[in-house]
């Protein structure tokens, strides 16, 4: 376990643009990878957080945690199924709502 000195680090699939990412790295959570597959997300995740790893070859069915033993917590963005290509982007006629 570490001291409360020291940060906690992530691993993130599924990242999409960033979702929790911005909120976990503001508790102080460093992340040491963002794995995601769209093109466009990954772009978004390097113009906000250039710092951020997040490979170009972002499939997670490829994706090893071999290299990232040392990360405390292990982080998953949630699919939105209507809107994803897993849902074959069948949503558009589906009004998206804050809850």
């Amino acid at each position: 376990m570490k001291d409360k000195s020291q940060s906690l680090a992530s691993v993130k699939i599924c990242a999409g643009a960033g979702d929790q990412a911005p909120g976990l790295e503001l508790a102080g959570v460093d992340h040491q990878i963002l794995v995601e597959i769209e093109a466009s997300a990954q772009k978004t995740l390097k113009l906000n957080r250039p710092h951020w790893s997040a490979p170009a070859n972002g499939d997670v069915a490829q994706f090893s945690g071999k290299n990232h033993k040392g990360a405390d917590i292990p982080a998953g963005g949630l699919l939105c199924p209507p809107f994803s290509k897993a849902g074959k982007q069948s949503g558009g006629s589906i009004r998206k709502t804050n809850h």
